[in-house]
């Protein structure tokens, strides 16, 4: 089983990022859009900017904290909305 580290950006101007993982995507980024996603992501529509893939739960988890805490990385995505 594959598990994912994703990055999604909402689709207004205000442009917020967030970062999860997940082992389904479509599903995932589905849930986000429904509101039934992390609390954060609640109330706003989001399109998909960057994933990674990891044969392990713990890996893609350690890869999330490190992405989490890369603003200039998160900056960068953003900006490619």
């Amino acid at each position: 089983m594959n598990f994912y580290v994703y990055v999604i950006g909402s689709k207004k101007k205000n442009k917020v990022t967030y970062v999860g993982w997940t082992n389904n995507l479509k599903k995932r980024i589905y849930r986000h859009n429904l509101g039934l996603g992390a609390k954060f992501t609640r109330g706003r529509k989001w399109k998909m900017l960057y994933f990674e893939s990891f044969d392990t739960k713990i890996k893609a988890m350690k890869r999330e904290f490190v992405l989490k805490k890369d603003k200039k990385f998160r900056y960068f995505l953003r900006n490619k909305i």
